[in-house]
């Protein structure tokens, strides 16, 4: 997210101050009933051992479930959203779910760590004859703090034409369609800092008016009316043409590969979680052709996990073989989640969120197939953590080409929620994992925050060979942002900002070289290739400060990099060049990228 301080990418937009440092809101009220009962086929696996776990089982209270018969829903929509509307690090968590069928009337506001979803196979088979709103009123207009929100799989035909969607970063749009068009900005075009969106059909225009960066995949718009910094598109059918920097459009035809996240659906009566499969050359939606390609699980394959249980229960559940379905709330670990069976799922609702307690590492996985992470967030706890989320072991070599594991609407925090430190928050070992939209935050604003408060010195650390990221949001670190040392690395987006809070030039000094890049690829790598990254600085406690570049990659005729800027928030400290030694410098306090089309 970028400050409101920068200057406008509109002219007409007046100047603020810099985005207001906020701490816990008002207290959470007490958690709705849940509205519609979940139900299985079965309670519990067949042939259940005496002492296991059961799969299945209730979604708990604050998993809401609709049907268009379901009397009060604007009255309860408004209820859940007047207590997250301004709840940034509060402990309210919601799923909101749609049966299929038709719904009217009804205008969805999105507060913090709130989730919409249909439950159909298809968006189309839920339908809202109104809107899934997010804006920024609780905030003076500026969105650039909309965070922790989603809306997945609903078709939605606005009331006015065109249905507002205004976030800053871990607000995913997937699987979508917007029967009219889709605005990006806020009412007023306030200041806007998003976004992702994926598997969705906008069948009008796309507007992102003030919204500074945004990333579109697999997808189809009817059009895309401006861009003002970076804007990126792959496998979207309809998007603009390749034209960076000016406008700033990134294009490329496919996704080299991908697989939509896991996502909670009905069959009859009974919750299923349905495993879209994985795409090669990957262009438009998965679902235009009605039922999506991939398998389906039944609940009582999982088992359903209520805030309060212990990392050992979990751990219990997943060495019986059950998959993890973790209901919304706060989840404290003492130990970390073990994922070591090949092709499991670990699927969040509400943005379950996971606090490892003492140091420890809160998720790692085995060096196996298919392993599915999506739709939770990781709080680093008081104790420094030397790691948040480990994908596979150190030295992990097995070819997962045909079945890689993918990490997919997973976010991480260390600080702003309280006190957090972690020396790497996510280190990939395993070859050809995929990432698919992460949004990895040292705090800058809220509580326990400082340079060495919530110290935190890299954000992601790639080992594992064949990885490919898309949609990368990492900002804030004491050191790199971004470390690459596997080969045939590939990443489509990247959205970074320098930490805020440098205290001086000798705290960001990395040997010789002024500031740590945002994205360094290791010397020793021979091949690797990005598109659309971008990186900017704004270094307010000490506004002298100089990067060298935002991007520092190997002089090797298999690196390349496509579309890359750098940018000065304000003149808050400034980059010398883009990548390397390569591109203009920063434009002072006229905050305009400099920018670099391709490299070498």
């Amino acid at each position: 997210m970028t400050p409101a301080s920068k200057e406008p990418p509109t002219p007409e937009r007046p100047t603020v101050g810099r985005r207001t440092v906020l701490g816990a809101a008002a207290a959470v009220a007490s958690a709705p009933a849940l509205l519609g009962p979940a139900r299985t086929a079965h309670a519990t696996p067949p042939h259940r051992t005496p002492g296991a776990l059961p799969g299945g089982g209730d979604l708990g209270p604050n998993v809401l479930v609709f049907d268009p018969a379901t009397p009060g829903i604007q009255a309860k929509l408004d209820e859940v959203f007047k207590q997250q509307e301004k709840a940034q690090f509060d402990t309210g968590r919601y799923a909101l779910l749609f049966k299929p069928g038709t719904y009217h009337g009804l205008n969805a506001q999105l507060g913090f760590y709130t989730s919409i979803a249909g439950l159909g196979l298809s968006p189309d088979d839920t339908t809202i004859n109104g809107d899934v709103t997010v804006d920024a009123g609780w905030f003076n207009g500026n969105a650039t703090q909309n965070f922790w929100r989603s809306a997945e799989n609903l078709a939605l035909v606005p009331v006015s034409g065109t249905n507002r969607w205004a976030v800053a970063q871990a607000a995913p749009f997937r699987r979508m369609h917007v029967r009219g068009g889709l605005n990006l900005a806020p009412a007023g075009d306030g200041w806007a800092s998003g976004g992702y969106l994926a598997d969705s059909r906008i069948d009008g225009t796309v507007e992102p008016r003030s919204q500074q960066q945004w990333y579109a995949r697999d997808s189809a718009v009817g059009g895309w009316s401006n861009g003002v910094w970076n804007m990126v598109f792959s496998g979207v059918q309809g998007a603009p043409g390749q034209t960076f920097p000016n406008p700033p459009y990134t294009v490329l035809d496919t996704t080299p590969l991908s697989r939509e996240k896991p996502f909670l659906h009905l069959d009859g009566a009974d919750y299923r979680v349905f495993l879209p499969e994985l795409r090669t050359n990957a262009s438009g939606v998965t679902w235009g052709n009605g039922t999506p390609r991939g398998t389906s699980l039944p609940l009582s394959q999982f088992y359903v996990a209520k805030p309060g249980v212990s990392a050992a229960t979990l751990n219990q559940a997943l060495a019986q073989g059950l998959h993890l379905l973790l209901t919304p709330g706060i989840y404290h670990l003492d130990q970390p989640i073990q994922v070591t069976a090949p092709n499991t799922v670990v699927l969040g609702l509400g943005y379950a969120t996971l606090i490892p307690d003492n140091g420890v590492t809160a998720v790692r996985t085995a060096d196996v197939d298919g392993i599915r992470l999506a739709g939770f967030l990781i709080d680093a706890g008081p104790v420094n953590s030397a790691t948040l989320l480990e994908i596979g072991p150190a030295g992990a070599a097995a070819d997962h080409s045909a079945n890689p594991t993918t990490v997919q609407d997973v976010f991480l925090r260390i600080g702003g929620a309280g006190p957090g430190k972690a020396t790497t928050s996510i280190v990939v070992n395993s070859r050809h994992t995929i990432i698919d939209h992460t949004w990895v935050w040292r705090a800058d604003h809220g509580d326990g925050v400082g340079w060495d408060t919530n110290r935190a010195d890299y954000g992601i650390r790639v080992n594992g060979d064949d990885v490919l990221a898309t949609g990368l949001f990492v900002e804030h670190f004491n050191k790199y942002d971004v470390q690459w040392y596997g080969q045939r690395g590939r990443t489509v987006f990247l959205q970074n900002e320098k930490a805020y809070d440098a205290p001086d030039q000798a705290a960001v000094q990395d040997g010789d070289v002024k500031g740590y890049a945002a994205y360094k690829v290791a010397d020793s790598v021979t091949s690797h290739e990005a598109w659309g990254l971008g990186s900017y600085c704004y270094y307010n406690v000490d506004p002298s400060i100089v990067q060298h570049h935002g991007f520092a990659a190997p002089k090797a005729p298999g690196v390349r990099f496509h579309d890359l800027l750098v940018v000065s928030l304000g003149g808050k400290g400034q980059f010398e060049r883009v990548i390397n030694d390569t591109g203009a410098p920063t434009s002072g306090s006229s905050t305009v990228p400099s920018t670099v089309v391709a490299y070498p």
